[in-house]
Formats: C-alpha cells, sequence, structure tokens
C-alpha cells in the first residue's frame, strides 16, 4: 500500500509540474512584446514642433535652479528641455547626458524647431537647450541667469557647439 502511496503522490506533483510548466509557458507566449523605436526625423508634424516651441520660449524669464524642472520653482538646461517636452507630451530623459545619447544626431544645418542643441560648457556633461528656428536656441543659462533666447552664431555658442539631437 505504501507503493501507491508514493505512486499517487509522485503523479500528483507530476501533474502540479506539468500545470504550473504550461501556465508559464502560456504566460510567455502573450507577453507583449516591446520594441525600441528611434525617432525619425519625419515623425513630428510642424505643428508639433512649434507647440514644443511655444512652450520653451513661455518659460523665457524664470530663473535658473540647479536640478529644477518646473517654472515656479526655476530650472537648469536639461530641466528646461525635460519640462518643455513633457508639457508637449514627450517623455524624454532628465540629464544632458541621457537627452545627447536617446537624440538622434542632427546636423546645425539640419535643425528644424524642436530640436535639441548641444554644448561642451566643461561642465558636468555639457549643456542643451532647444532650437527655435532662424539660428536662435532657448536655454536655462547657468547660476544667477534665467530662461532666455540666444543665437547660435554667438561666440560664446559657437566655440562650444557639439551637435544637435531630436527627440521627436
Amino acid at each position: 500500500m505504501s507503493d501507491e502511496k508514493i505512486s499517487d503522490t509522485g503523479r500528483l506533483l507530476l501533474r502540479g509540474a506539468v500545470t504550473l510548466s504550461l501556465l508559464l509557458l502560456t504566460a510567455c507566449a502573450v507577453a507583449p512584446q516591446r520594441t525600441v523605436v528611434q525617432p525619425s526625423r519625419e515623425s513630428a508634424t510642424t505643428q508639433d514642433r512649434q507647440q514644443l516651441v511655444e512652450i520653451a520660449r513661455a518659460q523665457i524669464g524664470v530663473p535658473y535652479r540647479f536640478g529644477g524642472t518646473q517654472p515656479g520653482s526655476g530650472f537648469d538646461c536639461s530641466g528646461l528641455v525635460y519640462y518643455s517636452y513633457r508639457q508637449a507630451g514627450v517623455a524624454v530623459p532628465r540629464t544632458v547626458a541621457q537627452q545627447m545619447r536617446f537624440a538622434a544626431p542632427v546636423s546645425a544645418a539640419e535643425l528644424r524647431p524642436g530640436d535639441l542643441v548641444f554644448f561642451d560648457t566643461s561642465y558636468k556633461g555639457g549643456h542643451v537647450g532647444i532650437y527655435i528656428g532662424e539660428g536662435r536656441f532657448v536655454h536655462a543659462p547657468s547660476s544667477g541667469g534665467r530662461v532666455r533666447e540666444e543665437h547660435l552664431e554667438q561666440p560664446y555658442w559657437h566655440r562650444r557647439w557639439i551637435g544637435g539631437g531630436d527627440l521627436l
């Protein structure tokens, strides 16, 4: 009789193992596949880009604040990008280095409103602004400054140009 009990116990364990295996395999088979989509130069409409420019320009005059991501408390350069893009419905990374890695490279000649512009300011991964067209960009400068528009051809920025990036 003890052989029969072991046999019944073995069958129960085997049945449980098979059921569990089938459940796990089924769960894996129906799990949604994640697709990474690289930004396309054609993915954002002119209207989307203009909306982003308007959001960024509306922050002109907001004081600089290290680590800042809100108009009420201030912005640092990547915080201005982070806030502006999120307000336009686009999730982007938080830091300059992350934004640079995530963005599709864009030459100065190919810049479109809403693209990012990156500079080597020798400060913790550089500096970023939002291109608004006609050679101009909006950015949050260093301590004591306020969000403002500047021109890419100003000697300070021209010397420090790294490149452009598209997150749209």
